[in-house]
């Protein structure tokens, strides 16, 4: 097992480091006096050596205990939590060519190395991590695995092919024809030539090593604004394009550095990201020194910077959607298993779940705060960050380190996934017989019986609706509060219910059969909407605050978005329609290389190209190049998405239950599952 070199601190080479503000001075525990916009230098003298004979491949970044038990229970950090440590004991030191390099001796079974806090709290070993060289000593360490024998035996992932089970060797290289037999990589049309040059030309390096790529790369645009920053959100249909083609460095460089981001100062001030908080992007900057000398740092935005200053609360989310398919695809699970990323992992957690003013399971958040970023009116409970929230809870339990310290959260876990499926399909849920039942809701109803439980007044029902919706199909609405239905189509919001089983398998059909129904509407000439329908005149002026960018069929405002094309590709293969998956990538294929692959389309058709739209948008190209390899591999999709979960049906957590007041049963729910 090899490991990659980081970069060196010499003359005419960056060092790196992370660039921070005062206000998050105490940043891996220093103390804010000895803030000076950076975290860490890279060492140029040394060469570091894990010794077999330890108990567990410690990365650099380590924590020398946790407080309390609230903190064992949720991750929290103590009041030294994140300090930069150093082990002490296993290390041979030797310099090459002035780099720095972490080379951990192979080990055979990964998993059975786990790096997780709760593992190693108690050990003896634990307690040797010191502080070596204060703010030199760099808290990350880049590795990059290759292929170990003894690894692959355990991790190997295989899939079913004609019949035959299929070693896909992480991925890397195999096509499956169709007649579903595998071949190598076949010929490239020009077309998925050129986006992977793109592709590739929109990779960032930070010290060497790609970390991301940058939200667009249009070399004619004089004002690039954060576009020329790597988004999270943005990254991960490239992340996903380079995991399907073999190439997982540059994901495992990308989720290790945004970790770094993350905020990990508990704050409570104004224009302070809290804590578990994953930044909205970040930018490469090269800083000088001295001389010939220069830097690079790492500039992180949690939203501060942003148009709307809105914190990005889909970031972690994703992130932690990315951090598991970068297992199921590579094989590689100690990435997830490191103590640094177990930690920062439950961070988001604690952040998600944490206590508030909030009666139902949905996530509470304020407009933009998502993929739509400006003002749309999806402040509340929009879908779109449910159906990621729930994502995001799945993929935890899976990947969780379950021991006395995490139990806790699991539980917590457990209980919301359960409480948030059925709120989602249950309330947000509209077809035409929901659509008749709230046309004769009754309002004012003060029980615990109540059937119109959120005082939706009929009267809310647009019209456009009652003749929109089709009699086989149906789908999740955009948002639900008290006396607010937004019955608008969200596509994102729907598809990511599908992939992730948040509705169920009948509901999942219907949303495909909807999409099938009203394909002039929602696909068109151009894949997809965003949402539908757009909002017009005064609606527009009052909901989005005349935002000249967001008009009528535009961007946000029912604007069509090629990235979406992965997600409905993925969506189509985990419920057996391929064939419109092809038909959607078909019309896009037509047009992309054409238009200089536009950020969004615009009018009801998308016939135009985004009247602001960037060209070589990344995620455009990302997505349809994942699209196309997906589609030529569909059995590489499974490891992707979820099936249903039937152990959650069993589960009630309702609080009226635990109360005694009003006995809950989960029957409706499970009524809509066993069809």
């Amino acid at each position: 097992m090899n490991a990659v070199g980081l970069i060196s601190n010499c003359t005419m080479k960056p060092s790196c480091r992370i660039l921070i503000s005062c206000r998050n001075s105490s940043f891996f525990g220093f103390p804010p006096a000895k803030c000076h916009h950076s975290l860490a230098n890279y060492s140029s003298k040394f060469r570091l050596n894990f010794d077999r004979g330890s108990h567990s491949p410690f990365p650099i970044l380590g924590f020398r205990r946790i407080i309390s038990d609230t903190q064992k229970n949720f991750g929290l950090p103590s009041s030294n939590f994140g300090q930069s440590r150093v082990i002490s004991r296993s290390f041979s030191l030797n310099s090459i060519n002035g780099a720095v390099s972490v080379v951990p001796r192979v080990v055979s079974r990964v998993r059975d190395f786990s790096t997780s806090v709760e593992a190693h709290v108690n050990d003896s070993n634990f307690e040797k991590i010191y502080i070596q060289g204060g703010m030199k000593v760099n808290p990350l360490v880049v590795e990059k695995i290759d292929k170990d024998e003894d690894i692959a035996s355990d991790e190997e992932l295989r899939i079913q092919v004609g019949g035959k089970n299929v070693k896909t060797e992480n991925s890397k290289g195999l096509n499956v024809s169709e007649d579903g037999n595998p071949e190598s990589r076949g010929k490239e049309t020009d077309i998925k030539k050129e986006a992977w040059k793109l592709l590739e030309n929109a990779v960032v390096t930070y010290c060497g090593s790609p970390v991301g790529t940058v939200a667009a790369n249009d070399p004619g645009d004089k004002q690039p604004l954060n576009y020329d920053q790597v988004f999270i959100r943005d990254f991960i249909p490239s992340a996903l394009a380079f995991l399907l083609k073999g190439e997982s460095e540059i994901v495992r460089n990308f989720l290790l550095h945004t970790l770094q981001l993350q905020s990990w100062e508990k704050t409570v001030d104004c224009y302070s990201p809290g804590q578990g908080l994953m930044p909205a992007s970040f930018k490469v900057r090269t800083v000088p020194l001295e001389e010939d000398k220069y830097e690079e740092v790492l500039d992180p935005d949690f939203g501060e910077s942003a148009i709307g200053r809105v914190a990005p609360v889909d970031s972690g989310l994703w992130w932690i959607i990315l951090l598991r398919a970068y297992g199921k695809l590579t094989g590689d699970y100690s990435l997830q298993e490191r103590v640094d990323v177990q930690t920062g992992l439950k961070m988001i957690l604690n952040l998600c779940l944490t206590d508030g003013f909030d009666m139902f399971p949905s996530l509470l958040v304020t407009d933009g705060s998502c993929m739509i970023d400006r003002r749309m009116g999806i402040h509340g409970h929009p879908l779109e960050i449910q159906a990621l929230f729930y994502s995001a809870l799945r993929c935890s339990r899976e990947m969780l380190s379950v021991n006395d310290g995490s139990k806790n959260l699991v539980t917590a876990i457990n209980n919301r996934l359960s409480a948030l499926s059925f709120h989602i399909r249950e309330y947000y849920w509209v077809d035409m017989k929901k659509m008749n039942e709230i046309y004769r809701y009754k309002t004012e109803e003060y029980s615990m019986d109540a059937t119109n439980k959120f005082n939706i007044y009929p009267e809310q029902i647009p019209l456009w609706l009652m003749d929109w919706i089709p009699e086989e199909g149906g789908y999740l609405i955009g948002n639900l509060q008290p006396a607010h239905m937004d019955f608008r189509f969200f596509t994102l919001g729907n598809l990511w219910s599908i992939v992730s089983s948040l509705g169920t398998p009948k509901q999942n059909e219907a949303i495909l059969n909807l999409i099938e129904a009203k394909w002039d509407d929602l696909v068109s000439h151009m894949p997809m909407k965003i949402c539908y329908p757009a909002l017009e005149n005064e609606d527009w002026r009052i909901i989005t605050g005349s935002d000249p960018k967001n008009t009528p069929w535009s961007y946000h405002n029912g604007g069509s978005w090629p990235t979406l094309l992965w997600q409905f590709t993925l969506a189509c293969i985990k419920m057996g329609r391929i064939e419109l998956a092809q038909k959607a990538v078909a019309l896009a294929e037509k047009r992309l290389s054409i238009d200089s692959w536009p950020e969004y389309y615009d009018t009801r058709t998308g016939k135009f190209v985004g009247k602001q739209a960037r060209l070589y948008q990344t995620w455009t190209l990302a997505s349809f190049l994942t699209s196309k390899m997906l589609l030529e591999n569909p059995e590489m999709a499974s490891v992707l998405f979820w099936e249903e979960d039937y152990e959650l049906l069993e589960t009630c957590v309702c609080a009226l239950n635990k109360s005694g007041r009003k006995k809950c049963s989960r029957v409706a729910a499970k009524s809509q599952i066993l069809v």
